[in-house]
């Protein structure tokens, strides 16, 4: 299946940085996965399971999430989040900041074959980040929208002099998705003949579904039980 997708949505630059500036002023939180990378990688949540800006916890094992206080300041944000027509789960700003590395990792159970994905949309980048998703190397430009398959092998360097920072939506797929996704290249009926996760890959991701612990966890384990 595909590493990742552009989409052709297309959004409005200037007006993502206006907002950008809002989330500046409030105080913003170390990410959590600290043995994924190195110097300073930071996020806040528009969106998360407690509703606080500071738990930036991608999956925080509820089923429900709340927007925060600061999504209610961001009018385009919503706009552009909403224009997403799916269940929503965790929405982030994720920096990466100049000279820091997301060494390569897997983010097991994140892909659209597992009935979700994560959308990125970057806000402010420059020409020097290099981000590979399985060795690609990708081009990501401000106001631009992506579908990467973050369990696939990936990293990032910001080898430039400004912070990187994206919209981060993680969302859960549904038949108005698959209209998008199939529209943009994804091969719907490859995907129901792509062989099964190996033996020791699908108890990785069982064991990390468990960990969440939400009702949408609950239902792709027993699929990946059930080898649907």
């Amino acid at each position: 299946m595909l590493n990742y997708i552009q989409f052709q949505h297309q959004y409005d630059v200037a007006q993502l940085q206006a907002e950008l500036a809002i989330c500046l002023k409030n105080e913003w939180s170390d990410h959590f996965n600290q043995k994924d990378y190195q110097g300073c990688w930071q996020s806040i949540s528009l969106r998360s399971g407690s509703g606080k800006e500071s738990d930036i916890y991608a999956n925080y094992g509820v089923s429900t999430y709340q927007n925060t206080q600061l999504l209610d300041r961001l009018p385009y944000f919503k706009d552009v989040i909403e224009s997403w027509a799916c269940e929503k789960e965790t929405i982030r700003l994720l920096a990466l900041h100049p000279g820091s590395e997301i060494k390569p990792h897997r983010d097991l159970g994140c892909s659209y074959q597992d009935g979700n994905f994560r959308l990125h949309i970057p806000i402010q980048t420059n020409n020097q980040v290099i981000f590979k998703v399985d060795e690609d190397a990708i081009s990501l430009k401000e106001g631009s929208c992506w579908y990467v398959d973050f369990s696939k092998t990936h990293s990032i360097k910001n080898e430039g002099k400004e912070v990187r920072i994206h919209l981060v939506i993680d969302g859960l797929r549904n038949k108005w998705t698959d209209k998008i996704f199939s529209a943009h290249g994804y091969d719907l009926k490859a995907e129901k003949l792509e062989n099964q996760y190996d033996t020791a890959t699908n108890a990785q991701i069982i064991a990390e579904l468990e960990r969440m612990n939400t009702a949408t966890a609950r239902e792709l384990m027993e699929k990946l039980r059930a080898g649907k």
